[in-house]
């Protein structure tokens, strides 16, 4: 493996969340430009003959069908049809690439491992074999064409050349965001020059800006809690109801098609910081019980955090709704950027 020389704060980068900096999410300065590093990304790379049919067989999402101009999200649930993780996939020379939480990679590998059984098909951890760079604001388009000269228009869409793989993500408000997946060998010089023309920002502000738009990602604390529809995982394209079987295949439809879904989850902003995914939420009025759980949550400040939070549909409708206790912090509803609906009909 080539060598890379990175600062005390850039190794701290690579190897967990940003602290040591000022939050700039929703300001001018955000914007205008930014960067950071997501040194909590964990990547398998599947190779072989059968790989795309041996993860089509295990996904929500169609994979046999990928084209190398796209980028796919998907789950892998249990055999009830409850999410393990939540997967970012796409298709490069080298073969299919999975993206999840560096927490949960090792355990999913094993456990896809365990199912390929005749399949031509092996799994490897390339976690360590690349940086990922998350970039967006008014200027990263100029900041990118000199490695991308096309870069990726539609969300969920990318390029793959020498420099990486860049994947367009969902806009914060007016402005795109991009992953950049760039190999570790360029990644110091590439790191100098990127931080030179954006705002170097926490980790945290990623995901913030992901909470805002609305997806999800399953952590260690809520693998197991939910089945797709329960956190709108369906309409940000992480299912696919006309592909074949997976495991909890059964359950995903029968929660589709029999009846109204009656859990969904929300936007949030909750009046405190340093809170958990995996927390309870309460309605005020009822102590007993709780009306849902918090699917991931990031600070603002010291006194705000954002949140999506999964929940009955009634209680959203209620309002009254409180994290930790039916007395806890203030949980406020805010309008998702994407409508409830069903995309089957």
């Amino acid at each position: 493996m080539s060598q890379i020389f990175f600062t005390e704060q850039q190794i701290e980068l690579i190897n967990g969340k940003i602290t040591g900096l000022t939050s700039i999410w929703n300001t001018p300065t955000f914007a205008t430009g930014f960067v950071t590093i997501m040194g909590d990304t964990g990547l398998i790379l599947a190779t072989g003959d059968d790989a795309a049919s041996f993860l089509h067989k295990q996904l929500s999402n169609d994979v046999e069908h990928l084209n190398v101009e796209i980028a796919r999200r998907a789950a892998y649930c249990t055999a009830k049809g409850r999410m393990l993780a939540s997967l970012l996939y796409w298709k490069t020379e080298d073969g299919i690439t999975l993206q999840l939480p560096k927490e949960l990679q090792p355990a999913i590998q094993k456990r896809l491992s365990m199912f390929i059984l005749r399949a031509k098909a092996k799994l490897a951890d390339v976690s360590d074999q690349s940086v990922c760079f998350g970039i967006g604001g008014a200027q990263a388009n100029a900041s990118l064409q000199k490695y991308f000269p096309t870069l990726p228009t539609l969300i969920n869409t990318k390029i793959s050349n020498e420099f990486g793989t860049l994947i367009r993500f969902h806009n914060d408000g007016q402005n795109p965001r991009y992953e950049w997946i760039c190999p570790i060998a360029l990644a110091s010089g590439i790191w100098l020059e990127l931080k030179s023309h954006l705002q170097v920002t926490n980790t945290d502000d990623w995901y913030l800006a992901e909470i805002e738009a609305g997806v999800p990602h399953i952590t260690a604390r809520t693998q197991e809690k939910f089945v797709p529809q329960m956190i709108n995982f369906e309409l940000i394209g992480g299912v696919n109801f006309r592909k074949g079987c997976y495991p909890g295949q059964e359950i995903v439809a029968r929660s589709q098609y029999l009846g109204k879904l009656k859990r969904r989850m929300a936007l949030a902003e909750i009046a405190d910081s340093e809170l958990t995914e995996g927390t309870e939420v309460f309605n005020e009025t009822d102590s007993e019980q709780s009306c849902g759980l918090v699917v991931n949550v990031t600070s603002i400040d010291a006194h705000r955090s954002l949140a999506l939070v999964e929940m009955t549909l009634a209680d959203q409708e209620q309002g009254g709704i409180h994290y930790g206790t039916p007395d806890g912090p203030v949980v406020k509803l805010l309008p998702l950027p994407y409508e409830i609906t069903d995309i089957t009909r």
